[in-house]
């Protein structure tokens, strides 16, 4: 077995362990001691002729996500921005309209395709000096005074601190939601340019987002129960373009989807506690969250961001203990996590629990939501940057 000796390690080196390398790389005396343990097959980018209608895989980045992205040069060539979200419920009174103009920003938001990102971030991690190393998903191992060590396959990892950013969340909260997630692409006979919608019906919500590739092209989640996402899925083209029209309506016109469908379970699944020792969680290693508003990602981004900022005067002497800024790390991150992963927990169960007073009660506050500005405001700020510490 061989050994090496790093800093910190990242274990997982999808989007938000990447970013985290990049920005522990801009502060730290040796980025090579920075290792990101990727695993041996990398996403592979969609074929061009296949986007978008083979790739359904966007990702919904909030104006704080955007920012950070753009200031590690990392932000991908295509994107589509969202300047307007509409939010409504089928069947039901009321309805919220949340604008960039309100805030004073470009957009609130962007679409950008998975396989974009990556590459994105791919060509800035391999010119910001951190060690990669591929080989077999990275487990941790044990801890002591000396640090961390991970394995790798053969090799034996000794580290000061560890991150899990690898997407395999604990279970220490967990809810299932019963729902799985169909999603696709479609076009639109009257696409609106900049705008995202989230419909909440009786089956759970469904999201129509700007697509990157195309400007009449929209992703498309669509959340229900198990059996009916199945249904769906099996549906030929046709069929399934007619019960998305019906579900969504008719604000762009007829809806049409010729694309591949995939289907994906829901469930919230979380830690209690990102720090544990010398172990750090970030992204879905610490929460996996409903897909409803588009927060995964955007929170898991904040995480890594924090987790440099606080490990930042630490990498200047690396032999100290890090225990002070990995307690200052999970004490700044506490609020966001418990309100963003409140607010994705709530919206898809509260929304479906078929109980007319409830849905009513629903309409309503999106009326006052859409009516009163001071009450919109602090939704729409935290779905715009989250929670600030």
């Amino acid at each position: 077995m061989t050994s090496s000796a790093f800093d910190i390690a990242i274990l997982g080196a999808g989007p938000v362990g990447r970013v985290l390398a990049l920005m522990l790389a801009r502060v730290a005396p040796d980025p090579a001691r920075i290792a990101l343990l990727a695993g041996n097959a990398p996403v592979p980018a969609a074929p061009a002729a296949a986007v978008p209608a083979t790739d359904p895989r966007v990702l919904a980045m909030n104006h704080g996500s955007r920012v950070l992205l753009e200031s590690l040069h990392a932000w991908p060539d295509r994107s589509a921005d969202i300047r307007n979200i509409h939010v409504s419920q089928r069947g039901r009174l009321g309805r919220t309209l949340i604008q960039n103009t309100d805030f004073g920003v470009p957009q609130l938001g962007s679409v950008v395709a998975y396989s974009g990102l990556h590459a994105k971030l791919d060509e800035r991690v391999a010119a910001c000096g951190v060690t990669v190393l591929a080989g077999p998903p990275a487990q941790i191992g044990r801890q002591d005074a000396d640090g961390v060590r991970v394995l790798q396959g053969e090799a034996e990892l000794l580290c000061q601190v560890a991150v899990q950013s690898d997407g395999a969340g604990a279970a220490d909260v967990r809810r299932d939601y019963g729902q799985h997630a169909v999603l696709t692409t479609a076009h639109a006979t009257l696409p609106r340019r900049g705008w995202a919608w989230e419909r909440f019906t009786a089956e759970g919500p469904l999201a129509l987002l700007p697509h990157p590739q195309t400007p009449d092209a929209y992703s498309v989640v669509w959340c229900s129960a198990p059996g009916r996402a199945a249904e769906l899925a099996a549906l030929d083209n046709a069929a399934f373009s007619q019960a998305l029209s019906a579900a969504f309506g008719d604000r762009l016109g007829r809806l049409s989807s010729q694309a591949p469908r995939h289907v994906f379970p829901l469930a919230l699944s979380a830690r209690r506690a990102q720090v544990h020792g010398r172990v750090a969680a970030i992204g879905n290693a610490a929460q996996t969250l409903h897909p409803v508003a588009g927060q995964g990602l955007n929170l898991g981004l904040r995480d890594a961001a924090r987790l440099a900022q606080t490990l930042g005067g630490w990498l200047a002497h690396p032999g100290a203990n890090p225990a002070s800024a990995l307690t200052e790390f999970a004490r700044a991150r506490h609020v966001d996590r418990a309100l963003t992963a409140g607010l994705t927990d709530l919206m898809p169960r509260v929304f479906s629990t078929g109980l007319a007073p409830v849905e009513h009660a629903c309409g309503l506050a999106l009326l006052a939501l859409d009516l009163a500005s001071p009450l919109r405001a602090p939704l729409a700020q935290h779905l715009l940057q989250g929670f600030r510490a």
